[in-house]
């Protein structure tokens, strides 16, 4: 069984006279602190801390004594030890000096400062992300020749968990889309008696536009974060440096797969997004518009060309190297930590959807530039 200590006290035997008795360590200080009140009603200007029935005193015991210790110093009394043991007496000096340190205060950055160190973190984290890219790109050209060296298995679980599985939620919000880019354009064309003209606006615009981009902020939504997540915790239960430890190289196993899973993937998933969205917006030129779906597909058909898919499934391909490459690589920034893991896979969702609709800002540029 246990040892039960006896607990701390403090009796004043004379004026200004302290005796200190029982156990005053981190197991049995307890309330020790609301005794220590006592002192406050002295009236001497000298004040004794007698330590000969003191059982044993740690350095929590001796913190807390010379915080109390120390308000009567301020108040200009004179504190004297009695009795005390070498060790404690060493113990009480080197507290008395550091608890009236004043803690030292960092310096209020200005607003240059704090504008200058986020400018050098993101240039250190863009370097570090183009590293990676060079690391991924050296490890494709080593196994590219070796075809047995592919993770075959592994590329095909990831198109089903990125691509299939994705296929529910990618269709219904597509097939929203184009209702909504339907009835909105309807509303406008029916003052102008172009109604056949809706055909046009849901082709073009879930084509080129709604199509490649909803489908990626799914996807860095769904699979980025996922990735992140699982490279992040795999960071942390120390399965990346087991696998460098036996010879294999976590991005062959990790990074490859998922990249080429997901720009295999995200292209399919763009052009069923393209069939599901044209599908409500046809549905909704029918209720709104009265054009039938023969009319809509004559037109569709006549209107909307080949190239205006071709661009939207380009984007694509662009979009999922980007998605798979920052939840790769913000799952190995994660820093030894659950709270780490939750942080960075925050950051790749992020940094993914920014990424895709600034590159999707600069396609509209350059195709208009190019007359595309």
């Amino acid at each position: 069984m246990p040892t039960l200590l006896t607990p701390p006290d403090i009796t004043q035997t004379s004026p200004g006279q302290f005796t200190l008795s029982g156990n005053w360590t981190t197991r049995a200080v307890g309330n020790v602190a609301q005794k220590l009140d006592v002192m406050n009603a002295i009236d001497t200007s000298d004040v004794v801390i007698d330590a000969s029935h003191l059982d044993k005193i740690d350095s929590v015991g001796v913190w807390i004594l010379q915080r109390q210790l120390n308000m009567l110093r301020d108040k200009g009394k004179t504190i004297r030890l009695l009795d005390w043991p070498a060790h404690s007496q060493k113990l009480m000096d080197v507290v008395e000096q550091q608890i009236s340190t004043p803690l030292l205060i960092s310096a209020q950055q200005s607003l240059l400062e704090k504008l200058g160190r986020k400018a050098v973190a993101a240039w250190n984290d863009g370097f570090s992300l183009l590293s990676f890219i060079g690391e991924s790109a050296l490890a494709l050209l080593r196994i590219a020749p070796y075809p047995l060296r592919w993770r075959w298995r592994m590329v095909l679980n990831n198109i089903q968990i990125a691509g299939f599985d994705a296929l529910p939620i990618i269709g219904l919000t597509s097939f929203l889309l184009g209702i909504v880019i339907a009835y909105q354009g309807a509303d406008q064309l029916r003052h102008y008696g172009a109604n056949i003209f809706v055909v046009d606006l849901v082709g073009y615009s879930m084509l080129r536009e709604f199509s490649p981009l909803i489908t990626a902020i799914i996807i860095a939504g769904r699979s980025g974060s996922a990735y992140a997540a699982q490279i992040g915790t795999m960071v942390v239960t120390e399965e990346i440096d087991a696998m460098r430890t036996i010879g294999i190289e976590p991005i062959d196993l990790l990074v490859l797969p998922k990249i080429i899973a997901l720009v295999v993937a995200l292209p399919l998933l763009t052009f069923f997004s393209d069939i599901t969205g044209v599908l409500g917006g046809m549905i909704m030129a029918r209720s709104q518009l009265d054009i039938n779906f023969h009319e809509f597909i004559v037109r569709f058909g006549s209107e909307v060309h080949l190239p205006t898919l071709l661009v939207g499934i380009g984007k694509a391909v662009i979009f999922a190297f980007v998605i798979a490459i920052i939840g790769c690589y913000q799952g190995f920034q994660t820093k030894g930590n659950a709270d780490s893991v939750g942080r960075q896979t925050t950051r790749s969702v992020v940094q993914s959807i920014f990424i895709a609709i600034v590159l999707d800002a600069l396609f509209s540029v350059v195709l208009s530039i190019l007359d595309l």
